[in-house]
């Protein structure tokens, strides 16, 4: 990951229609994660370097593909939710009315999704801290 790589421009290419090479960060602590699972799994890593680039390359866009629908499910959730309760509705309404009409929906769910984080992260304090007394 931290060795950029591009490809090799077609032939008959010139200098001036050539894509620029792309150059990608390295972030130090997320390296030396990665260096660590791969020295964990050492047989994984071996899979992974055997793929052919294509079926690698699909795998990505897989978990990409995953990810957007986990994050749709969950905005999906929130927002049956929201409209299964009519005063809460009304609330994330009130809040939300100086926003355009086709970006309404999307804040509503942005902050029921942090208004869950603060939830969730109170009542994690509020464990750690109980354990904290009981001991």
């Amino acid at each position: 990951m931290s060795n950029p790589k591009s490809k090799s421009a077609p032939p008959g290419a010139t200098a001036a229609n050539a894509a620029p090479e792309t150059t990608y960060r390295t972030n130090p602590e997320i390296e030396a994660r990665i260096d660590a699972y791969i020295k964990e799994n050492p047989k994984h890593w071996a899979y992974l370097q055997a793929m052919p680039r294509e079926r690698l390359e699909r795998s990505v866009v897989l978990n990409e593909v995953r990810q957007i629908e986990r994050q749709q499910r969950m905005r999906n959730g929130l927002m049956t939710r929201i409209n299964a309760d009519p005063k809460l509705k009304q609330a994330y309404e009130i809040l939300v009315k100086d926003v355009p009409e086709e970006q309404r929906e999307e804040v509503m769910a942005q902050m029921a999704r942090q208004k869950q984080r603060v939830v969730a992260r109170s009542q994690a304090q509020q464990q750690t801290q109980g354990q904290a007394v009981g001991a």
